[in-house]
């Protein structure tokens, strides 16, 4: 039997005779003297079944489990369960690897950077590190391992993301305590060094330098279309495109998880169709697929449009593609609402304001061309009419004798207050 005890400060322990016959403590703490019984009862149980060598029974084994681990290491000390650093002793490269093969969820391109990411753990670690020996200091000379690289502040971001997920999944499943990566920053954040507007002349030069009708078609639904490069303009197919009604719908393997994120409608712009055009009467073309030539996963797109941006004589501008998908939402902000903008672009208010919407040269021009028209405040009241000389005072209601009689006298120097008696 465990009976408890209780100190004068408030703080209650535990106390019960062993397997080898020993007294044992375990100190509770200030706790409430239902929860003292609560485990003194799970203690009995624990040390009756040590004694004759069995396992608990079911609901105590998941009491057992669902303890935080300083409780779990204490009942350890006394021989009452197994050490939980000694149970959840499970290496870094057997966790990652796991749950990256459990993920069966997710696409082959974000298996990808999940691997990457393992892969730098792993590197910074050691694949026979502990997950319990990692501690948030070691979180914190990790990240730096990667500022020290020279990476970008958002790839950085990204990493430690991806980290935070593996380690999380860990607490989950009980492994660690708590996750050493949570304190890491690892929201991307918005760059406005890196933002370009391509603009329409530059456009049509680069499309004037695509080697084929398709080229032009990918670069006109980048910039003209705002589809995301390449797998908004892969997923596109013929049975997609309403001639008559002048849309198409837009599949999006990016946002398919999301709440009806799987398409959208975007409009076939007067900029969009002459190339679309082109292509569905291109001999041979395929009679499913809007993008047939550069379906090969092997195919580097964005090495190829460098190629052809340097045909065309100019520069090229950072982020390829998704300045393309910027510079089309920032234009048509002009001239539509922009919940409607978001709809057609595919994303938020919130992440259109932080990464897409720019401000151009041609804001500025038109700032400083037109002046702002502003329209004059009107008063919140109109102003009273002014009375006429003919106007009539106003009569008041009632007896007003006394009121004239009063006008009509003179005050004295002392005042309308009687003079006070022995002052």
């Amino acid at each position: 039997m465990a009976s408890i005890t209780k100190e004068k400060n408030g703080r209650r322990t535990i106390q019960f005779v062993g397997a080898d016959g020993r007294r044992r403590s375990i100190r509770l703490g200030k706790v409430s003297q239902r929860i003292a019984e609560n485990v003194k009862t799970r203690v009995e149980l624990l040390n009756t079944a040590v004694i004759n060598g069995q396992s608990p029974d079911s609901e105590t084994a998941r009491w057992v489990a669902g303890l935080d681990f300083v409780m779990q290491d204490k009942l350890a000390r006394v021989g009452l369960c197994e050490s939980p650093q000694a149970r959840n002793r499970v290496t870094l490269a057997e966790f990652l690897d796991a749950y990256i093969k459990g993920r069966s969820d997710l696409k082959p391109r974000t298996i990808a950077k999940l691997t990457t990411t393992r892969d730098d753990l792993v590197e910074h670690f050691g694949s026979e590190k502990a997950l319990t020996d990692i501690s948030p200091g070691d979180a914190d000379d990790w990240r730096l391992g990667l500022v020290g690289r020279k990476l970008s502040e958002n790839t950085v971001r990204k990493h430690a993301s991806i980290a935070k997920q593996f380690f999380t999944s860990a607490v989950r499943k009980r492994l660690i305590p708590a996750n050493p990566f949570s304190d890491l920053r690892s929201t991307i954040q918005a760059n406005p060094a890196r933002f370009y507007f391509v603009s329409r002349e530059e456009a049509e030069a680069v499309i004037n330098a695509c080697p084929d009708a398709e080229w032009r078609l990918l670069f006109a639904l980048s910039r003209y279309g705002g589809l995301r490069c390449p797998s908004e303009h892969l997923a596109l197919r013929w049975s997609d495109i309403d001639w008559e009604r002048d849309r198409m719908r837009v599949r999006s393997p990016k946002t398919e998880h999301h709440a009806d994120g799987a398409s959208r409608i975007v409009p076939i712009f007067p900029e969009l169709r002459p190339y679309l055009d082109d292509c569905f009467n291109l001999p041979g073309a395929s009679p499913e697929f809007v993008i047939a030539r550069y379906r090969d996963t092997n195919v580097n797109l964005r090495t190829q449009l460098l190629r052809i941006i340097g045909r065309a004589g100019l520069n090229p501008w950072p982020k390829l593609f998704q300045n393309l998908r910027s510079s089309r939402q920032t234009e048509l902000e002009e001239s539509f609402p922009s919940h409607v903008v978001c709809a057609w672009i595919g994303n938020s208010r919130a992440v259109a304001a932080k990464h897409y919407l720019q401000v151009t040269d041609e804001h500025f021009s038109k700032a400083v061309q037109n002046p702002v028209q502003l329209t004059p405040a009107k008063p919140r009241n109109p102003p009273l009419p002014k009375p006429s000389a003919q106007a009539k005072a106003p009569v008041l209601q009632g007896r007003a004798t006394r009121c004239d009689y009063l006008h009509k006298r003179q005050v004295a120097e002392e005042g309308l207050e009687p003079p006070t008696r022995g002052l």
